[in-house]
């Protein structure tokens, strides 16, 4: 609640006058649009008064090249926005003394090998996009994070299934958790059904399911599977099964989490592109910048709390 309070500050005084400057450009945006509709429509109404075939091709050939270029002013809009933002918010998180200089790019995204590597998804992931790659650092311990859009083919219906649309983690906690060997991995068990393929792929590395070790809560909302050397009541603390709770509870968002060996792995749930900006309404909302800051928070929490465990 203090980290979202500061935000808040911080959002006053930093976010909020680049949203009021990104809401001009908006503006003008509009104007330029909706200024255009009616120059095409006059420029319609006098070619069809004319009726001369010259004059028609070439203004056909006028119309195109202006559509073209107010389609590219609003992509350059788009593109632009959330870097924008995203950027002043990683500004905000990194100006903590353990984090190192986060770095964000638009276009990049987490490989597939790590992303299967969590054990979480049992699934060759044909169907595999992604983009806003952060990477940061977090004392000892580096970490990497997208958003996913993960699908397979189903020979069945015909069409892609879901697998994952969200945000994806990994942390890395190099030299200080590089002997464990150990695998933990916790299944929001509401999509229990959806999951057998894992579960079984879990079974056949020898993974059992280790609910006698969390909290009840815990165990009525998530699958908890271990192998036999892993120590879950170190790896998997109170407090960070209260933090994934209260967040599950506040956002409805289902969580996956994995640690493999000295690796650990978060997946959010997120059916829709966080920080896109609107162009038929005001993006100076606090709204819009909060959820994505959350769930920012949310994964960079089970890494400080994994730090604290390690140590």
């Amino acid at each position: 609640m203090q980290r979202l309070h500061e935000f808040r500050l911080f959002y006053n005084h930093t976010i909020h006058p680049e949203l009021v400057r990104m809401e001009r450009k908006r503006k003008r945006l509009l104007l330029l649009l909706f200024g255009s509709i009616i120059f095409l429509i006059g420029v319609t109404i006098l070619d069809i008064y004319v009726d001369i075939l010259v004059v028609t091709l070439f203004f056909l050939v006028f119309i195109v090249f202006y559509i073209s270029f107010i389609l590219y002013r609003i992509r350059q809009f788009v593109i632009t926005f959330k870097p924008n933002i995203v950027n002043l918010i990683l500004d905000f998180i990194d100006d903590e003394i353990n984090y190192g200089k986060m770095t964000y790019e638009p276009k990049k995204l987490i490989p597939k090998s790590t992303f299967l590597s969590s054990l979480i998804f049992a699934t060759p992931a044909p169907f595999y996009k992604g983009e806003d790659f952060i990477k940061g650092s977090y004392r000892e311990m580096t970490f990497e994070l997208c958003e996913l859009n993960v699908r397979e083919y189903s020979k069945v219906r015909n069409k892609s299934n879901y697998i994952f649309k969200g945000v994806f983690f990994q942390g890395n906690f190099n030299s200080k958790a590089h002997s464990q060997k150990s695998k933990i991995i916790v299944l929001p068990r509401e999509f229990s059904q959806y999951q057998s393929r894992t579960i079984k792929e879990l079974n056949r590395i020898g993974c059992r399911i280790a609910e006698d070790i969390v909290s009840r809560h815990f165990r009525e909302i998530f699958i908890i599977m271990a192998s036999k050397n892993a120590n879950v009541n170190n790896i998997l603390s109170h407090e960070m099964q209260k933090a994934i709770l209260s967040y599950r509870e506040k956002t409805e968002k289902e969580i996956y989490l994995s640690f493999i060996g000295s690796s650990m792995f978060l997946a959010v749930t997120e059916p829709k592109d966080l920080l896109e900006p609107h162009i038929f309404q005001s993006n100076v909302s606090f709204e819009l910048v909060r959820e994505f800051f959350e769930d920012l928070q949310l994964l960079l929490s089970v890494l400080e709390d994994m730090d604290v465990n390690i140590d």
